[in-house]
């Protein structure tokens, strides 16, 4: 696999964690941020009182403080940031789970453990490190690394309370992306690609132990879902070889779609909307009476044809998709024939690489760009109005002749947490009273 190629499969994805007061009762806040994408996984941030115009001087920095390498989202709960990343010495290699105050960026403690990498990720241009995203329920933290190392952990002190080493137990591999798992009720899902039948695993999440496992095919970037369509809880997982609906209790299947996409293409997250399912840029049409669906658009399962973004997850509102281009793009369609409304190229820069993450928040939407820059607008049938754009933070990932910033940021308690590979930054979104 060439430099270039290898670089362009690390995108992110985006998580949780959580901390517990003293001898409190556990209980998220509200406007906490914790897991992939937010509270409901949906990329839809909830809070009011935030800035609609950002200052002409650019956000107020509340605190940064260095961070090694990786790519995984930071995550906000209970008073207390996560972040997962890594640090390399040749030929020593450790990834960490950081747990940092929320207010101050004060270190409260590091959870790390050796892993073994491949050679070339230890080139500065690489800044490997963990990908998938933590997820945080009842005063746990999860956490899923780059070989397959999960640890279940106290939320509030860092200790172990659980962990398995999933290459020896499923045979999954050092791969370029490593989805981010999710709970749901009982069960922590996690999408590794092991074997034998191991793609998707689902473990006891107070024990570790394992309930089920299924599919024999193979691992993607895209972190899968859990939706209620058809009358039935349905966990959908975009693998190389599939878009498959599972029944997240039993791993049982409800319907699959054969759909052959490389790794480098299957990297957005499904997005759910009104009974209908947004895979890259394939839309299915859910059946409403039972677990069942049907390709809407396109016609042509020509790759080209059917994918938005390598970097970046499409956001759907009412009868309109809106997505990046991997080129740099804005564009608008119409969510029931797939038609193009618009395209902008106001957004960032076009080149290859470009990625846009957008998270709706009242009635405009914030976007996170590979300049690192945070721009708040309206996207609406009749187009991109841009109310306001802020730099938050410096790329550093070297790709396509520049430096990009492809992590998603976290938003929680009117701040933004935004994440390079060399620190991570909380800057205030908050309205003057």
């Amino acid at each position: 696999m060439n430099t270039a190629r290898r670089r362009f499969l690390q995108t992110v994805a985006t998580a949780a964690s959580l901390a517990l007061p003293w001898l409190m009762p556990f209980a998220l806040r509200a406007d906490d941020w914790p897991q992939w994408r937010g509270p409901n996984r949906d990329g839809v941030c909830a809070e009011t009182g935030l800035l609609q115009a950002f200052p002409a001087d650019g956000l107020k920095v509340r605190w940064r403080v260095p961070v090694g390498w990786g790519f995984s989202s930071p995550v906000v709960a209970q008073g207390r940031v996560y972040l997962a990343d890594s640090e390399l010495m040749k030929p020593k290699a450790r990834e960490r789970l950081l747990c940092l105050d929320e207010t101050t960026g004060k270190p409260l403690w590091t959870h790390s453990y050796d892993v073994a990498y491949e050679d070339w990720a230890f080139d500065a241009t690489q800044e490997i490190g963990p990908v998938a995203t933590p997820v945080v329920q009842n005063g746990k933290v999860f956490i899923l690394g780059r070989v397959g190392h999960l640890f279940c952990l106290d939320a509030r002190s860092g200790d172990v309370i659980w962990k398995k080493n999933l290459e020896t137990e499923y045979q999954v591999k050092f791969a370029p992306g490593m989805p981010s798992p999710l709970i749901e009720g009982d069960l922590l899902i996690l999408f590794v690609g092991g074997k034998p039948g191991a793609c998707l695993v689902a473990l006891n999440k107070e024990t570790g132990q394992e309930v089920w496992k299924a599919l024999e095919e193979s691992l993607t970037f895209s972190s899968p879902i859990v939706v209620s369509s058809g009358g039935k809880k349905q966990l959908i997982v975009w693998t190389q070889e599939s878009v498959t609906s599972l029944d997240p209790a039993a791993g049982t299947t409800w319907w699959r779609q054969r759909l052959l996409t490389s790794n480098d293409y299957a990297v957005s997250t499904p997005v759910f909307h009104k009974d209908r399912l947004l895979i890259g840029g394939m839309m299915f049409q859910m059946d409403s009476d039972k677990p069942a669906a049907r390709v809407l658009w396109p016609a042509s399962n020509v790759i080209t044809r059917r994918i938005f973004s390598h970097t970046s997850t499409a956001l759907v509102a009412d009868d309109h998709v809106f997505s990046a281009r991997s080129s740099g793009q804005l564009v608008c369609v119409d969510a029931k024939t797939g038609e193009q409304v618009w395209e902008s190229d106001q957004v960032t820069d076009l080149k290859n690489g470009a990625s846009i993450h957008m998270t709706l928040n009242g009635d405009s939407v914030l976007l996170f760009t590979n300049e690192g820059k945070l721009i708040r607008a309206r996207l609406t049938s009749q187009g991109y109005q841009e109310i306001s754009r802020a730099a938050v933070l410096e790329p550093t990932f070297p790709f396509g002749g520049r430096n990009v910033a492809w992590t998603a940021p976290a938003y929680a308690n009117r701040c933004i947490f935004a994440r390079s590979g060399k620190e991570l930054i909380c800057a205030s979104l908050a309205a003057e009273p």
